[in-house]
């Protein structure tokens, strides 16, 4: 049974010890995630936060985890403040571990401020619409899921794909205009060590690590500090933007990792399980991490987010992608069959989605074809499965010659539009010519979806076209 030492909310003894948390009674005015300073017998300290508070008692749980903690003589001493992360542009350029700590072997940062790492969704009514273009150098997202700034789009993949390097390659390449301050914030939860290793190599190499700040928690880290990772990296992320008027890039990968911490911690606690096992508020937990992007009126910086995820068996109806889609605007769909067949990036474009590109591209955003290009080709596109499809029942050979340009134009789409090296950077306007070059292909007036000036102004026929 605890104890209270002093007047400064100190208390000596817990009541149960359950994993990585702890529940402590007979406390008084003890707030929801406060921090928590735990001493054990070695004299040494240990960072908590409350995760529940009722009436004379507190559930915490432990960062450093609770093993070696002694159930009737460890100290616990209430902060009564949240708990507080040192932000400054410093941290461009730098390595930490998910709470923040320097991993790099480089000296702690000077801080300019302490914010809390909780952080607060932004205020519907301060919102201003996202706008502007992030340029990614990857064809299939800019032409056909352009990401634009402000947005939360996610990257639905699966185990085994090649998810890691797209991030790496999109915190890479990513650009907005050259007048304007753009950074990128990189969290990885619960991956391998090869892994973090590859993501840093990466960003040493390509000479852009001054410009990302990268929080780390690997798979032998505590679950606990894979909760805490993206609240660090969107800490940050929200100093960079809001008070140095940075456009910033979140990357967040792996978000099932992320929820299957949430599901241990869950189940220590004995919660009630939801779908899969997964607690009940999953979905507003995500929305409390997925809400902190976006633009605020009166603010030149922005928070982008592009947090990746793997759902489990390929599975898009898992409550992880499903939960995400809900909250976020729109999705990026990893393919697995292109990745068998050695396409790169296996994006798939016909369940791809930017709902924010509609607003974005175009005359006065990118260049005037850009809508009608995007929808031309997804529209070919889409009949090209359903021909491969009619092929396997009926054979190829009982197709009409319109049918054969369409195969040929899917084989070229897949090669040469989706397909795209992991160093290779295309500019909006490459990748806009590119499609072009594939529409091609098919006559003009089989491009329905393209006014007929912009056909004139932009189509290029091929000898075989010119010779019809």
């Amino acid at each position: 049974m605890s104890k209270e030492l002093t007047n400064l909310r100190e208390y000596v003894g817990v009541d149960e010890i359950k994993g990585p948390v702890f529940i402590i009674r007979n406390v008084h005015n003890v707030g929801y995630n406060e921090l928590v300073e735990i001493i054990d017998e070695q004299n040494k300290s240990r960072v908590g936060i409350t995760l529940e508070v009722g009436k004379g008692y507190a559930v915490v749980q432990v960062l450093g985890g609770t093993t070696g903690l002694s159930i009737s003589k460890s100290k616990v001493r209430f902060q009564e403040k949240p708990l507080l992360m040192g932000v400054s542009e410093e941290l461009l350029g730098r390595v930490f571990d998910g709470l923040g700590n320097p991993i790099d072997n480089m000296p702690r940062p000077a801080y300019k401020e302490w914010a809390d790492v909780n952080g607060a969704a932004i205020n519907p009514t301060a919102r201003d619409y996202p706008n502007n273009i992030i340029e990614t150098g990857i064809t299939v997202i800019d032409v056909m899921n352009t990401l634009v700034r402000g947005q939360k789009l996610p990257i639905f993949s699966g185990s085994g794909l090649s998810h890691d390097m797209i991030a790496a390659q999109i915190a890479r390449q990513a650009k907005v205009k050259d007048d304007e301050q753009f950074a990128v914030v990189f969290a990885a939860m619960g991956v391998k060590y090869d892994t973090a290793r590859f993501f840093i190599k990466s960003f040493e190499e390509s000479g852009v690590l001054e410009r990302v700040a990268i929080f780390l928690s690997l798979a032998d880290s505590p679950s606990i500090e894979r909760i805490q990772t993206p609240r660090s990296a969107l800490t940050c992320a929200e100093y960079l933007a809001f008070k140095k008027n940075m456009h910033v890039l979140v990357i967040m990968t792996d978000m099932s990792n992320y929820c299957e911490a949430l599901r241990e911690l869950s189940t220590v606690r004995g919660e009630i399980p939801a779908r899969k096992g997964y607690p009940g508020y999953l979905y507003s937990d995500l929305a409390s991490l997925y809400e902190r992007a976006g633009m605020i009126k009166g603010v030149k910086g922005s928070i982008t987010q592009l947090p990746i995820l793997t759902m489990p068996n390929d599975d898009i109806t898992h409550p992880i992608p499903d939960l995400t889609g809900y909250i976020t605007e729109g999705q990026i769909v990893c393919d697995r069959d292109l990745h068998s067949r050695g396409i790169y990036p296996a994006i798939a474009a016909l369940p791809s989605l930017s709902r924010l590109m509609k607003d974005n591209i175009g005359e006065g955003h990118t260049r005037e074809d850009h809508p009608s290009l995007a929808s031309q080709l997804f529209a070919c596109y889409a009949q090209v499965k359903d021909i491969r499809a009619l092929a396997s029942i009926i054979g190829e050979e009982e197709l009409s010659p319109l049918d054969h340009e369409y195969l040929n134009f899917g084989e070229e789409f897949e090669r040469k539009f989706l397909s795209q090296g992991y160093n290779e950077r295309r500019t909006l306007e490459q990748s806009l010519d590119l499609g072009w070059s594939i529409l091609n292909i098919f006559p003009p007036e089989e491009l329905v979806r393209i006014k007929a000036d912009m056909v004139k102004k932009y189509y290029k026929p091929r000898p075989e076209q010119e010779e019809k």
